[in-house]
């Protein structure tokens, strides 16, 4: 091959983004759908396992066409989602630079993903609103404006954004469905999908209802019952529910919407996966938990349509993650009323963390560091005969006569004290102000630790 074919070879986009799109549509079968049928858009099959990805490559290239984006250029966006991952494959396949700004609340695994591909971020606050400097759109555009060569992508007010669900999303679900939709259950983040999808189906099925699946605490499911805006909330679904309506949002045709709590979402996601295998993340959930809403209370059957708009492996540690949801208080555990509420790892679960007496201390680390905790029991046939900490391990190592290889036995504690159930929070603050970490035993049998972050949780379980 010469070497100007290998130049115009390197020089073409990668293959993987002709998979964006055409992705496959599959009906539900096992949940209970009153008299509809409800039929999922699997956009979770895209690169990036979102459904950004079409409107991230149609916006950049729309940019390309109109000479707004410079070869090594700079792309600039604020994104609490899915959004930032789509774009860093985009950045990362035409050579370009990405900065995003993500609000705190955005998954680790997101922002890692997004690292991965080469983008920097910019972390900022999730708990202001518009107009805030520190708000995560106010914040891009400000750094947009200071950027050399910087394009300001604004998919919230980019058309292009709507243009790529109404000539890509729309029609694909037209013809899947064999042009017979009855109603299409969407959410709102940038508004670029209900849009899109609106303008497609006012041309070819004027009928078909356009149904919003909002996070409770958004403003946008009040505005299209109320026609007006009304105070905002918090809420822990990404990517949908907004603040403000955005400038792209056409909520004209929309005659129906649902505001959803987090833990019907979350739960809502994790029950389509146990039950029709489909693994998503939290906002399908929320679209999903509407869509089930919108086909219940039906009186006569209809073709119903919501999509899966991310892939659920980007929710590991949150929504998929037990220990998490019982934390936020969306799975409800077995109540004592007394300090084994506070244990966020009990013993009797099986969820708990432990090393034995003859275990390693590389054994007892590893298993610290994965579970992302600073102490472990050390457990002999479930009974409890020490604790070790990091500091335990760190003091055997620096002394100058241990090493990895040593028995658990060797450094660990085993003089500890314990509370009963019944104890005090009195007497849990005494013990961890004092820098340990309470030990919760129940008539000598051991129920599992409580770290001063169990005892926040557990305040805030009981505020909210």
């Amino acid at each position: 091959m010469s070497s100007g074919a290998l130049q115009e070879t390197s020089l073409k986009n990668p293959a993987i983004l002709s998979l964006i799109g055409n992705t496959p549509l599959v009906e539900c079968t096992r949940l209970e759908t009153g008299p509809c049928r409800l039929f999922i858009k699997l956009e979770n099959q895209n690169p990036t396992g979102s459904i950004k990805d079409r409107m991230a490559l149609a916006m950049v290239e729309a940019a390309e066409r109109a000479g707004q984006l410079k070869p090594g250029g700079t792309l600039i966006e604020a994104t609490a989602g899915n959004t930032g991952l789509s774009l860093a494959l985009v950045a990362a396949a035409k050579g370009y630079h990405l900065i995003l700004v993500i609000p705190d609340k955005m998954s680790q695994e997101k922002i890692l993903h997004v690292r991965a591909l080469g983008a920097t971020t910019v972390i900022t606050r999730s708990d202001v609103t518009k107009g805030h400097p520190e708000y995560y759109q106010d914040l891009a555009a400000s750094i947009a404006a200071e950027t050399p060569d910087g394009f300001y992508v604004n998919q919230f007010g980019n058309p292009t954004n709507p243009l790529a669900h109404e000539q890509t999303t729309g029609p694909e679900i037209w013809e899947q469905m064999q042009h017979n939709v009855d109603a299409i259950v969407v959410g709102v983040g940038s508004g670029g999908t209900l849009t899109g999808l609106s303008n497609y189906f006012a041309c070819v099925a004027p009928e078909c209802e356009i149904v919003l699946a909002d996070p409770e605490g958004s403003i946008l499911s009040e505005f299209v019952k109320e026609k007006r805006i009304g105070q905002s909330g918090s809420w822990i679904v990404e990517g949908i529910g907004e603040d403000f309506i955005p400038p792209i949002a056409d909520l004209s045709r929309v005659r129906k919407a649902y505001s959803i709590c987090d833990e019907e979402s979350l739960l809502s996601a994790r029950d389509l996966l146990r039950k029709e295998g489909v693994f998503a993340g939290s906002s399908t959930g929320t679209l999903f938990a509407a869509a089930l809403r919108y086909c219940r209370e039906r009186t006569e059957p209809k073709r119903v349509v919501t999509i899966a708009c991310d892939s659920g492996n980007k929710y590991l540690s949150k929504m998929y993650n037990d220990i998490w949801m019982a934390d936020q208080g969306f799975i409800h555990r077995k109540s004592f009323d007394d300090l084994r509420d506070l244990v966020s790892r009990r013993y009797q679960d099986g969820t708990i963390v432990s090393v034995g007496p003859s275990d390693s201390l590389l054994t007892a680390f590893n298993r610290m560091r994965i579970a992302d905790v600073s102490q472990v029991p050390v457990l002999d046939r479930g009974n409890l005969v020490g604790i070790l900490d990091e500091s335990d391990v760190l003091t055997r190592l620096q002394d100058g006569h241990g090493s990895f290889r040593d028995e658990v036995k060797t450094a660990m504690t085993n003089r500890v004290v314990t509370l009963a159930p019944s104890a005090g929070l009195q007497e849990l603050r005494q013990i961890l102000d004092s820098g340990r970490v309470a030990i919760v035993v129940d008539q000598e049998q051991f129920v599992g630790l409580v770290t001063r972050i169990d005892l926040l949780n557990y305040l805030r379980r009981k505020v909210a």
